[in-house]
């Protein structure tokens, strides 16, 4: 890769701290070890990680024909599109795991089955922690189909600097739902298929949080019924409107 010359201001203690680090064999100069640990900063704050939460009955909706190739691949196609490089699906044990497996191997991604027979899909979502190794990272029901900007959301995860940002959607029966109050881009109030009909702003599947969404996790069975609500009211859950294409294929 070509490297470019550039003159920069640092702090005198932190220019200390930074030569500290060249020990002459990993680190051989200050440029080396300054552009080192500015790749490991800004990796720690990218979304390349995606978790597809699919239930054991929906292996079938998921291989469903959409737009000429499977469900499956066609939400591998598009969070890849937009920098997402490892792929974890959740799910439980079924016969049909093979030819999920299969589908995956046809789009070129880093795509992994974790098998958990978990309660809801908080606990599912749980399971994948220990792989996402404390990164910030993008989970989707695997029911839907999804076709909008994601880096423009992933853009606004990031400059909120909140806990969890919700892609949302306007449908005319929002009761159908989990729906959203929101203030300004703020959702101060997360209601799952309610009755109430004070808004048309309903959330759309797909999500971006911050590792430390699973402390407020612990023994919650439901996303949008035990969690969300409570990040709503602590202030933590952006809103971004998706205005794609949708498609909800499950029940």
């Amino acid at each position: 890769m070509k490297k470019v010359k550039i003159a920069i201001s640092l702090d005198k203690e932190l220019l200390e701290l930074i030569d500290s680090k060249v020990d002459g064999a990993t680190l051989r100069s200050r440029s080396q070890a300054i552009e080192y640990f500015l790749e490991k900063g800004i990796g720690e704050f990218a979304v390349d990680t995606a978790v597809l939460l699919l239930s054991r009955r929906h292996h079938a909706i998921a291989l469903k024909d959409v737009k000429g190739k499977s469900l499956l691949r066609n939400q591998i196609a598009f969070l890849a599109g937009s920098g997402i490089n490892s792929i974890y699906l959740v799910t439980q044990h079924s016969p049909m795991l093979e030819k999920l497996e299969a589908e995956a191997s046809k789009e070129p991604v880093n795509f992994r089955i974790i098998e958990k027979e978990s309660k809801g899909n908080a606990q599912a979502l749980k399971s994948a922690a220990d792989k996402l190794k404390g990164r910030q990272f993008l989970a989707m029901s695997g029911d839907i189909y999804n076709d909008f900007n994601l880096k423009s959301m992933v853009r606004k995860h990031m400059e909120s600097g909140k806990l969890m940002t919700m892609g949302l959607m306007t449908r005319d029966k929002p009761s159908e739902y989990g729906t959203a109050i929101l203030d300004g881009d703020l959702v101060i109030d997360f209601r799952e298929k309610s009755d109430k009909k004070d808004t048309h702003v309903v959330n759309a599947g797909i999500y971006i949080f911050k590792p430390e969404i699973f402390e407020f996790i612990e023994d919650s069975t439901s996303l949008e019924r035990d969690v969300f609500p409570k990040i709503a009211r602590i202030k933590q859950l952006i809103g971004f409107f998706t205005h794609g294409e949708y498609l909800h294929l499950g029940e």
